[in-house]
C-alpha cells in the first residue's frame, strides 16, 4: 500500500465508522458546511471521563460554528454506571454506551475516542482511580492521541480536585494537564515519535459549569456565547445539543432543546492565556501552512461559486484544489484537508456506496461473499471504479444507475471488540498500541473501493454490513457479525451450592456452520471440593439440527472457595455469543469465554414465591430463580389484594420509582399487603425524577451518599436484629467478596420508626446508617435498601444472597 492509501483508511475508521444505520444522504446545505470547514485549519479536544460527561452544545458549536475539527476523548466507556433501558451491566453496558456516544457524535459533528481505562464504578478520590487505571498507561494513550490529533486547544469538563466530585472526573482533569505537557516533551514516551511528532497545544482550559461545585472563579474566566442558530443546519446549537445528549438513553439523559444566547465559561489552566476568544493567537486560516495562501483564495472561490442545485459543478475546482494541496509538504493539515476534499468530491457527485452481505452472520475462518452497490446520482460526473479490494475493475459508473460488483473477503476472524480480546483488570483493558483511541475495532471485515473522480484517486473503506427491512424501523443496516464455528450458552452463569448438595446445569451447544459435526468438550474446575460429571462431553450434531443440549451435574463435596468452570475444545476456550439489540444503536455481539461460576453457600431459604416489579432493569429475578424461588414479574398497575396474597414478598427492581409512571397508585395496596403480613422490599432509587415523592410508610429522604469501596468495613448496630439472624445468621464474613461497591443513594433524615441494623463508610469518611431501613408494618414489614444487591446477586456473592433472603423473610 502507498502512504496516501493508508492515511485515508485510518481517517475513515476514526471519523466515519460510527454506526451501521443507512448512510445519511448529503444535502447541499451539508456540502456548504463542509466547504466552510475546508477553509478553517483548527482543532479542539474535549477531555473527560465517561460517556455523558461531554458538553454537547460546546462540541456542536466548535464543530459547526467555528468549523474546527472537534474530538471528545472519553477515558472510559461507562462500564460501571447504571442502565435505565435493560439489564446489561459492566462490559455490556460499556458496549451500549460506546454506541450511544457514536450516535451523539453523528448529530453534533464531533469525533469520538477512548482510552483503555475501565469504569470500575464510582470513585471518591483520584488516588483510588489511578490505582485501578494504571495511570501511566492511560497517560501514554492520551499523549498519543494529542500527538495524533494535534489539537490547538484542549478543554476539560472537570477540575482536578474534590469540586469535580467523582474520582474519575478529578483524574481526567489531572491526566489532561499532564498529557498537555507531556505531548510537547520529547523525553516523554519517546517510542511514539517514530510515528507521530511532539505537539504543544496552545492552551488548556477548564469548561466550568453551573452544576454542583464547578463554577470556578468568575474573575478568571473567558466567557463565550455559544447559543447561535445555524441556518444551514436549520437548528440552534441548543437544539443540536439536546438531540445529541438524548442519545445517552441508557443513562436516562433525554434533554429538551434550548434557543437563544447561552454563555459558556472557561477557566485558564495552562499554556497561553486567552482573553477574548478560545482560539486567541491561533491562525485558523490556510496561512498557517507554508504555501497555503493561494489555496485559501481557491477555496473562497469554491464557496462563492457553489451551485446548491448542481453541486457537481464544483467537482473540477475541487479536483484542482486537491492537486494543489498534494504539492504542499507532508504534514498534519495536508493529510486532513486531503481527506476533506475527497469527502467533498464524493458528496458533490451524489455518490452512494454500500458493501453488503447476504446474511447477518458469517463464521470465523471462512471467506465472506459480498456485493458492492455504487451509484453516482448527480449528472455529468466522471467517476471510475478502479479497484475493489485490490481487484481491477476500471469501470465508469453510469449516470444515476446502480452498478453492482461482487467479491469475497478472505478468511475472517470473530468480530470481538478489540478491547475485549484479552482479559482485563478491574480498572483497565489490555489494549495493544495499534488500537489506541479507536471507538470501535478498526479491523472489522471490510471492503476498500478505489475510485477516480475527475482524475483524483479516492479510497473508501467500508465495514461489511447486512441490510434488511424492519416493518417498523424500515431499512436497517448492521455490521456483519463473525462468530466461532461452535458456540455455547449456559442455563445460568452462576451456581450457588451448599456443601453436600448438587445442581444440574444445562449447556446448549450451537454449530454455526453445517460442516461441524463432532467436537469434544473438556470441563475444567481448578479448586478441590467440586465434583463435575461428566468431565468430557462428546458432541454429535444430528443431521438436521444445529443445536444440542447437554446436562452436567455439579456437586459441592467439600468446597471451601469459589471456582470457575471452564470449557475447552481442541485446546481452545469455547466461546459464548452475547448479543445486544436496541433500536437506537446498532446490534452488537461479543464473545466471552464460556464459564460457569461455582460458589459454595450456606443458606436456609424459606422463600417460595415472590412478585417482582421491574424497574430500570436488573438480573435479580434470575438470581432468585437459581435458588429455587418462583419469581413472577408483576405489572404495578394491576396489583390487587387477591394477587398479592399469593406471595411471600413483593420486590421493587432498581429505580422503579424513577421509571414507572403513576407508581404511587400501587403503594396503598402494597402497604395493606404488608400490614397483613407481607414483605415489601424497595431497592435503591435516585432523588431526582421520582414518580412519587411520598413513597414510604414513614418519612426519609434519598441522598447521593454511597459507599464505593466494595471491601469497606460494615458494622452491626444491633446484633440481635432479626434481619441479621433469621433465617440465616449474618456475620462480617458475609460482606467478603462484594463487587464494585457496597451501595448507593442511601437514605437520610430517617424517621425513628425504622431499624437501621448496618453502618458503613468509605475510608476517612463518616459512618452512614442509611444503607438498610426496616419498618415494621402490622404483621409484615417494609424494607428500603441502597445496598447494591443488583450487582451482588448476579455475581453470585454468597453473603449478599443470604442477607437478601433474610430481608424477604417474614419476622416473628
Amino acid at each position: 500500500m502507498g502512504r496516501h492509501y493508508i492515511r485515508i483508511i485510518i481517517a475513515c475508521f476514526f471519523v466515519k465508522l460510527s454506526a451501521a444505520q443507512v448512510p445519511a444522504s448529503v444535502s447541499s446545505a451539508d456540502i456548504l458546511q463542509k466547504l466552510d470547514r475546508l477553509a478553517v485549519l483548527g482543532s479542539a479536544l474535549y477531555f473527560a471521563a465517561h460517556p455523558d460527561d461531554e458538553n454537547t452544545k460546546l462540541i456542536a458549536y466548535l464543530a459547526s460554528e467555528r468549523k474546527v475539527r472537534t474530538a471528545y476523548l472519553s477515558l472510559t466507556r461507562g462500564d460501571g454506571g447504571q442502565n435505565l433501558i435493560g439489564t446489561e451491566q459492566g462490559i455490556e453496558l460499556g458496549l451500549i454506551r460506546t454506541q450511544e456516544l457514536l450516535q451523539a457524535r453523528r448529530i453534533d459533528a464531533g469525533e469520538q475516542y477512548f482510552s483503555s481505562a475501565y469504569d470500575f464504578g464510582f470513585s471518591k478520590t483520584y488516588e483510588e482511580t489511578f490505582r485501578f487505571w494504571k495511570k501511566n498507561q492511560v497517560l501514554r494513550e492520551a499523549v498519543w492521541l494529542i500527538r495524533k490529533l494535534k489539537p490547538d486547544i484542549i478543554i476539560t469538563r472537570f477540575p482536578p480536585d474534590e469540586r469535580g466530585g467523582h474520582g474519575h472526573h478529578q483524574a481526567s482533569a489531572i491526566l489532561a494537564h499532564e498529557a498537555f505537557l507531556a505531548a510537547a516533551d520529547p523525553t516523554k514516551f519517546p517510542d511514539q515519535l517514530q510515528e507521530v511528532d511532539v505537539w504543544q497545544a496552545k492552551r488548556l482550559l477548564w469548561n466550568t459549569a453551573s452544576f454542583m461545585r464547578m463554577q470556578g472563579e468568575s474573575s478568571n474566566q473567558l466567557k463565550i456565547d455559544i447559543g447561535h442558530f445555524n441556518p444551514l443546519l436549520g437548528q440552534s446549537y441548543g437544539e443540536i445539543s439536546a438531540l445529541s445528549r438524548s442519545q445517552h438513553k441508557s443513562q436516562g439523559f433525554g434533554s429538551a432543546s434550548s434557543d437563544g444566547k447561552f454563555i459558556e465559561s472557561f477557566e485558564y489552566v495552562a499554556g497561553e492565556k486567552a482573553t477574548t476568544d478560545l482560539f486567541d493567537g491561533i491562525d485558523l486560516t490556510w496561512n498557517r501552512v507554508e504555501g497555503g495562501g493561494a489555496i485559501q483564495k481557491d477555496i473562497d472561490h469554491l464557496r462563492a461559486s457553489f451551485d446548491d442545485r448542481a453541486p457537481q459543478k464544483s467537482i473540477p475546482d475541487l479536483a484542482s484544489v486537491w492537486k494543489k494541496v498534494q504539492q504542499l509538504a507532508d504534514g498534519y493539515w495536508k493529510a486532513r484537508k486531503t481527506q476533506e476534499l475527497e469527502d467533498l468530491l464524493v458528496a458533490c457527485g451524489g455518490i452512494r456506496i454500500a458493501s453488503l452481505t447476504a446474511s447477518a452472520r458469517s463464521v470465523a475462518g471462512h471467506a465472506v461473499p459480498f456485493k458492492t452497490e455504487a451509484i453516482a446520482r448527480n449528472p455529468n460526473v466522471p467517476i471510475v471504479v478502479q479497484r475493489i479490494n485490490g481487484q481491477e475493475i476500471n469501470q465508469q459508473l453510469p449516470e444515476n444507475e446502480v452498478a453492482i460488483f461482487e467479491g469475497t473477503v478472505d478468511r475472517v476472524e470473530i468480530t470481538q471488540p478489540y478491547w475485549l480480546k484479552k482479559p482485563h483488570s478491574l480498572g483497565k483493558f489490555d489494549v495493544a498500541p495499534e488500537y489506541y483511541g479507536y471507538p470501535m475495532s478498526p479491523d472489522l471485515p471490510s471492503v476498500t473501493i478505489d475510485l477516480l473522480i475527475a482524475g483524483v484517486p479516492v479510497s473508501i473503506k467500508q465495514a461489511l454490513r447486512y441490510r434488511f427491512v424492519d416493518p417498523v424501523r424500515g431499512e436497517v443496516q448492521e455490521y456483519l457479525e463473525v462468530v466461532p464455528p461452535v458456540s455455547a450458552s449456559l442455563s445460568q452463569d452462576v451456581v450457588l451450592i451448599p456443601k453436600g448438595e448438587e445442581r444440574t446445569v444445562e449447556i446448549t451447544f450451537q454449530r454455526n456452520i453445517p460442516s461441524t459435526n463432532y467436537i469434544q468438550v473438556k470441563l475444567d474446575a481448578a479448586s478441590e471440593g467440586w465434583e463435575i460429571r461428566p468431565q468430557v462431553i462428546d458432541l454429535d450434531f444430528p443431521e438436521n439440527a444445529n443445536t444440542v443440549t447437554k446436562r452436567i451435574q455439579i456437586a459441592n463435596v467439600s468446597a471451601q472457595e469459589g471456582d470457575t468452570l471452564a470449557f475447552h475444545s481442541a485446546g481452545h476456550p469455547l466461546k459464548a455469543i452475547r448479543e445486544i439489540a436496541y433500536d437506537h444503536i446498532p446490534r452488537q455481539a461479543w464473545f466471552p469465554d464460556l464459564a460457569l461460576k461455582l460458589q459454595p453457600i450456606s443458606l436456609v431459604n424459606p422463600i417460595k414465591r415472590v412478585g417482582y416489579i421491574m424497574g430500570a432493569g436488573d438480573l435479580i429475578p434470575e438470581s432468585l430463580r437459581s435458588l429455587g424461588i418462583q419469581v413472577d414479574l408483576l405489572d404495578a398497575a394491576k396489583l390487587n389484594s387477591t394477587l398479592l396474597a399469593q406471595y411471600d414478598a413483593i420486590i421493587f427492581g432498581v429505580r422503579a420509582l424513577n421509571v414507572i409512571p403513576n407508581i404511587g397508585r400501587a403503594l396503598p395496596s402494597l402497604y395493606t399487603y404488608a400490614r397483613d403480613g407481607g414483605v415489601v422490599l424497595l431497592q435503591y432509587n435516585v432523588n431526582s425524577r421520582l414518580q412519587e415523592e411520598n413513597f414510604a410508610p414513614q418519612p426519609f429522604t434519598l441522598s447521593r451518599a454511597r459507599v464505593t469501596e466494595e471491601d469497606a468495613d460494615v458494622a452491626f448496630t444491633d446484633n440481635s436484629d432479626p434481619a441479621l439472624n433469621f433465617p440465616n445468621k449474618i456475620t462480617e464474613a458475609d460482606f467478603d467478596g462484594w463487587v464494585q461497591e457496597r451501595g448507593l443513594y442511601f437514605a437520610e433524615h430517617i424517621d425513628s420508626s425504622y431499624r437501621t441494623p448496618l453502618a458503613m463508610a468509605d475510608e476517612n469518611e463518616p459512618t452512614h446508617k442509611g444503607s438498610l431501613l426496616i419498618h415494621k408494618m402490622g404483621k409484615g414489614k417494609f424494607v428500603y435498601t441502597g445496598l447494591s444487591f443488583f450487582r451482588q446477586l448476579p455475581a453470585g456473592v454468597p453473603g449478599a444472597t443470604r442477607l437478601f433472603v433474610n430481608l424477604l423473610a417474614k419476622e416473628n
